[in-house]
């Protein structure tokens, strides 16, 4: 990791606030499944080696940050918001709800919270959004590890709860082979169904 990914969050510690946190979520897009988000406090200027937005490293490099981001963060939390509350919330409000949760359960009070992308509306917490946050800022890269990791653990378990729907390998995400299993076993529990309508 190189220092670049330290400057937005130098420059926020400049402006007086003490305690920031990155926050970033997993799992808007699937058909299935809860979505995922982290919060992760690290240490100042923490070199975390090859540390990058999740979706930029392989399955296999970002289970080996998980357990060197745990390790090495001063604070992290993460929370899920289910189907039922996507279903309620849209999907967009229940992403906020996941990252409430999970910076709550930082455990300590957050001056800050920066969110990656474009929207934070539904935060309860102080907040500022950063565009590509998962690649520009240490915090948030570790937070998109951290619900990446987390949110694909959950949908290996639920593969074996509902074999047949290839969750262990797609994530719950929309491929060719998900679509033929919903065709061919009907939607199950862990489908959302608001994100099936238009698959007749």
């Amino acid at each position: 990791m190189s220092a670049p990914l330290w400057e937005i969050e130098d420059a926020v510690r400049g402006e007086g606030y003490a305690v920031v946190c990155g926050v970033d979520e997993a799992g808007r897009g699937p058909l299935a499944g809860p979505v995922c988000a982290a919060a992760v406090i690290l240490p100042q200027d923490t070199v975390i080696e090859g540390l990058n937005d999740s979706k930029q490293l392989s399955e296999k490099r970002r289970e080996a940050l998980y357990g060197e981001i745990i390790s090495r963060a001063e604070h992290y939390g993460v929370a899920f918001a289910s189907v039922e509350e996507i279903e309620r919330l849209n999907i967009l409000g229940a992403t906020y709800l996941a990252m409430n949760r999970a910076i709550a359960a930082l455990g300590v009070s957050v001056d800050l919270a920066l969110i990656d992308g474009n929207r934070d509306k539904g935060i309860e917490y102080p907040s500022r959004t950063i565009v590509k946050g998962d690649a520009l800022c240490a915090s948030i890269a570790a937070a998109s590890v951290l619900a990446k990791v987390t949110r694909d653990r959950h949908m290996r378990e639920l593969a074996l709860r509902y074999p047949g729907y290839g969750f262990e390998k797609h994530k719950g995400y929309g491929t060719k082979q998900h679509y033929a299993a919903i065709r061919e076993l009907g939607p199950c529990e862990a489908h959302r169904p608001g994100f099936l309508r238009k698959l007749h």
